[in-house]
């Protein structure tokens, strides 16, 4: 971007392996309204006292111009942390209070000549501001534009400018600082050896804490000519010597190749990226400049916590040492196979950790390589090795291990009807948050190997589902049914391949009473199961908070079981159970809101009566897909005080509490779902509305909703403003509630507005909803947010995801475009993207 908003390509055609500094290049002829001049790179004009002045974009302003005066030239490289930082150089001082969007910006004298560049500040919000020198910037500039390739040595060896009095407190004799002091009389320190890389070219002859005096014979006190030196000598050996304790020490090194050990590649597989170890991270901890490193930890590579920052030691019981030979590992391996990864992280190289993956090849099917291309600017990718097919499964054997549990048989047989549930999702939709989930199921059927979970572990069905059985044995399983709002999701895996006494769960044909005793058995964070005896404490109607930030599925209009035990607390998985094994409800996770002080996802965990699933289960025994209908409403308990406000009349008033000695309660219409887009018709409820009687039975009990699963409309009596109303209600189908179809664009991910944005929104600006971004893609850079909704693409309205398509397939490549977009809270805006 040039001033006056001016914008042309660019493309990078150098980056230092080491320094704080790159290179673009641009056409000039693309440049019309304005007259092009250039900088003088002067760096032998900075010096102390030199009024300079900053001039860049501070704090995102465009064209800020920030006043200073130079006050050291023999700062140390300042350190940013465990990311990127500058080292072997001075930094330049001064005072200018800049701050972030100024990097990179041209440090200028009074004359106009680029003396540093911009690099960096404190993070405590002081004035002080760091500045490259730009003698080896100036240096690349020049070997580019003569068509040489920029040569960068290294031992590598990092080097710390320290002052007389602590060189001398290392061993510097006086007969040394006089000569230094004589040939540099202006200088007040010197290099000093502060890191030696272990099996580099000066491992075992250079120690930390060596005063470097001469190098080729040359007494050296600065880092540009050491710089200098090492550049013009790669593949050769130079002479240093060095004081170690007061004792002269010269050594021979030969010189390796910066560029060599600074990757210009990398390798994605199997939803991870990998490169070989780089210098600066090697620096950073100073470990050899070996192995292979996750730089994006994803995929079957997501290990625990930590995004980045895993050294790959082995792969399937194979070391890999470099990339190469991780390539050729990984291309050997099939798709879903489990196979064994050592790994150890940076900041712990103390640990070896061992894991199990499931490498996948069919989400992400492709084993691509890139390299970076200097002649154009951008990374040339080449496809690898295609994915080897999956193993045929294999039928196993184990038993399940015995509960150890005192007066609890029971719970002891109920084990058998449970299994670990693993669902991984290569994509993020529905708003849903993590890519990976792990909970216990509940089998229902032993024969067809179906198995209830909640919708907490199984979200939606793209995604990989895995069991393991008795602790032993692990089979594929799929989603065969997914409830719209109970939370449940029913899934399927193969009994034939499972050589095991897996029992079918005996489920409850009538509701618990609260106050009822009960046995809970759960299953807590470490995964493993807790029993206690406890009581029923509640049964009642409960509204699990939506998260307003990214809308994701929640269970609504549902009776929810609590009970007397710590443990419910710390179970997302479980039953409650009689005493002859009879399961009276399912303990199942509830995803929740997202907190906004720690950023961090809700979950309850509650009961679900085992006398809700029948209806559904006998139809999947019976090999029928259930079709449920639903009303688009989100309902809430109201008391009889305050429907008697509301205009419900005595007679109702007594029949209720007939019909429901234990709660005297209606329901009222809290929320109702967004219109479709011909509106809603006068038959349909209303907000505030309060439920009589649906079908002419009276609904007390969120059970009895459950009439409106199997019918189009619904003969409906309520009260709206005092009055009785009958309407014919219409049902919604569920088919179209769930993602079917997603599409990756610029690095949005987009689909279908899921059921939750319909239960939060009042109007669907369009059928094409933002779902997620990837971090440092267009879509990020632009501003395309998750939750926005794309309603045209250069003006073309595109109210569904094929006309999107279609007119996003227009745009040709590196062109710009207009999109039209509404957030979330129906404010419309312009993007133009590229």
């Amino acid at each position: 971007m040039l001033t006056p908003c001016l914008q042309c390509d660019v493309y990078p055609v150098y980056r230092d392996p080491v320094h704080d500094f790159g290179i673009l290049r641009f056409d000039p002829k693309t440049i019309k309204y304005m007259p092009l001049t250039e900088l003088k790179l002067r760096p032998d004009l900075a010096k102390v006292g030199v009024e300079i002045r900053v001039v860049g974009n501070d704090a995102g302003e465009k064209l800020s111009i920030l006043s200073g005066v130079i006050s050291r030239l023999d700062r140390n490289a300042p350190e940013y942390g465990e990311g990127y930082s500058d080292f072997n150089t001075n930094y330049i001082q001064a005072a200018a209070a800049a701050s972030g969007g100024s990097s990179g910006s041209p440090v200028v004298n009074l004359d106009g000549h680029a003396v540093a560049l911009q690099a960096g500040g404190r993070a405590d919000g002081a004035a002080t501001d760091y500045f490259l020198p730009l003698d080896r910037p100036l240096r690349a500039l020049e070997c580019i534009k003569s068509g040489d390739v920029v040569t960068r040595g290294t031992i590598q060896t990092q080097w710390v400018i320290k002052p007389f009095d602590e060189c001398r407190r290392l061993g510097l004799t006086s007969k040394w600082e006089a000569a230094i002091r004589k040939g540099y009389p202006k200088e007040t320190g010197m290099l000093v050896a502060e890191i030696v890389l272990p099996e580099g070219p000066a491992d075992k002859y250079l120690e930390e804490g060596d005063v470097l005096i001469r190098v080729n014979g040359e007494l050296l006190t600065q880092f540009v000519r050491l710089d200098s030196i090492l550049d013009s000598s790669v593949g050769k050996k130079v002479s240093l010597l060095v004081q170690r304790g007061g004792e002269d020490i010269e050594v021979e090194l030969q010189v390796g190749d910066l560029h060599a050990i600074t990757p210009d590649r990398f390798v994605t597989v199997a939803g991870g990226s990998f490169h070989n170890l780089s210098y600066q991270q090697a620096r950073l901890y100073a470990i050899p400049v070996k192995g292979v490193y996750v730089c994006e930890a994803a995929g079957s590579f997501k290990f625990e916590a930590t995004e980045s920052g895993w050294i790959i030691e082995s792969i399937d019981q194979r070391k890999t040492p470099d990339l190469d030979t991780f390539v050729e590992v990984m291309s050997t391996i099939p798709d879903r196979a489990r196979v064994v990864v050592t790994y150890k992280h940076l900041r712990d190289l103390h640990t070896i950790n061992t894991s199990i993956i499931h490498i996948d090849r069919h989400w992400s099917d492709k084993m691509r390589m890139a390299v970076r291309n200097d002649n154009t600017g951008v990374w040339d990718f080449t496809e690898l090795a295609k994915p080897l097919p999956a193993a045929p499964p294999v039928r196993c054997k184990a038993n399940f291990a015995r509960l150890d549990t005192v007066g609890h048989p029971a719970a002891a047989d109920v084990i058998q009807s449970f299994v670990r549930v693993s669902c991984t999702m290569p994509l993020k939709l529905d708003g849903f948050p993590r890519a990976r989930k792990i909970g216990f199921g509940l089998v229902v059927n032993a024969e067809k190997g179906l198995v209830v979970v909640s919708r907490a572990v199984v979200p939606f069905d793209l995604c990989d589902l895995s069991l393991t059985i008795a602790e032993s044995i692990i089979v594929e399983a799929k989603v065969i049914f997914l409830h719209p709002l109970a939370n449940y999701a029913i899934i399927q895996y193969d009994p034939s391949l499972v050589e095991a006494p897996v029992k079918s769960a005996r489920l409850a044909t009538e509701i618990i009473k609260q106050g009822a005793p009960t046995t809970f058995l759960g299953f807590n964070q470490n995964l493993r199961a807790v029993v206690t005896p406890t009581t029923v404490t509640d049964i009642t109607a409960v509204a699990i908070p939506s998260n307003a930030s990214a809308p994701r599925y929640r269970a609504i209009n549902l009776d929810a079981i609590t009970v007397d035990t710590g443990l419910s607390g710390q179970c997302g998985s479980g039953v409650l159970i009689r005493e002859d094994g009879t399961v009276e409800a399912l303990w199942l996770s509830y995803l929740g809101e997202r907190t906004p002080s720690n950023q961090k996802d809700v979950e309850y965990h509650l009961g679900l009566a085992a006398p809700t699933l029948l209806p559904i289960l006998n139809q999947i025994n019976s090999s029928i897909t259930p079709s449920l209908r639903i009303l688009n409403v989100e309902t809430n308990t109201v008391q009889m005080s305050q429907c008697r406000i509301m205009g419900v009349s005595e007679s109702w008033i007594s029949k209720v509490a007939e019909a429901n000695s234990s709660r005297h309660q209606l329901f009222m219409v809290r929320k109702i779902d967004c219109a479709p887009p011909s509106g809603y018709d006068d038959q349909s409820l209303h907000e505030g509305d309060i439920i009589l009687t649906l079908n002419n039975h009276l609904i007390t009990r969120v059970s009895e909703l459950d009439i409106m699963y199997d019918h189009e409309y619904l003969d409906a009596l309520i009260v709206r403003r005092g009055e009785e109303i009958r309407l014919r209600v219409p049902t919604i189908p569920t088919s179209d509630l769930d993602t079917s179809r997603a599409v990756i664009f610029c690095g949005a991910v987009l689909h279908a507005p899921h059921h939750a944005v319909r239960q939060q929104i009042s109007k669907l600006h369009s059928e094409v909803y933002v779902s997620v971004r990837t971090r440092g893609s267009p879509a990020y850079q632009y501003g395309l947010a998750p939750t926005n909704f794309i309603t045209a693409v250069n003006d073309v309205p595109t109210p569904t995801l094929t006309e999107f398509v279609k007119e996003a397939g227009k745009v040709e490549d590196n062109t710009y475009f207009r999109l039209r977009v509404v957030t979330f809270d129906n404010v419309p805006w312009v993007a133009t993207m590229k």
